[in-house]
């Protein structure tokens, strides 16, 4: 199996992202099998869409811009799921974090997406997409959504 990160030789960015949790009218989730290439994180490695909040940017603004570069998808009203907040200051590097938010795709959207990155694109029940090889973050992001249901029910 090859390794999960990249070399640690390469100038890989640490930013603040948004992310986008894609359902379909199928209770399906829509993944993006992430390019194999060594210079990103995660390399063949299955994951949601979205990417890095750029500077004056909100992240709504980033999770819209990135789904239209990545699908040509225009999201609606993105809901926020959760953020993972990422203390590096140990390490020597700042604080970081990643937003998951909803978006509903319907069947019609679904039908006119173009894919502009990655390798591929697939939907997948709940069940199945977690036992997908994913990207670490987004899988557990993916685990508390669907699971969410039993979760709240624990509290």
């Amino acid at each position: 199996m090859a390794p999960i990160l990249p070399p640690p030789n390469l100038d890989l960015r640490f930013d603040n992202a948004a992310a986008a949790i894609l359902t379909t009218e199928d209770d399906q989730y829509l993944l993006q099998l992430r390019d194999d290439v060594p210079h990103i994180w995660y390399p063949d490695h299955w994951g949601l869409f979205g990417g890095s909040v750029e500077p004056g940017e909100s992240e709504i603004e980033a999770l819209r811009r990135e789904l239209q570069e990545e699908l040509e998808l225009e999201s609606g009203c993105p809901r926020l799921f959760t953020r993972f907040q990422f203390d590096l200051h140990p390490i020597g590097l700042g604080c970081y974090f990643r937003s998951y938010y909803e978006v509903s795709v319907s069947d019609d959207a679904f039908a006119r997406l173009v894919l502009h990155e990655g390798a591929a694109m697939r939907t997948f029940k709940g069940d199945a997409a977690l036992r997908m090889k994913l990207v670490p973050y987004d899988g557990f992001a993916l685990f508390l959504h669907h699971q969410r249901s039993q979760l709240r029910g624990q509290s």
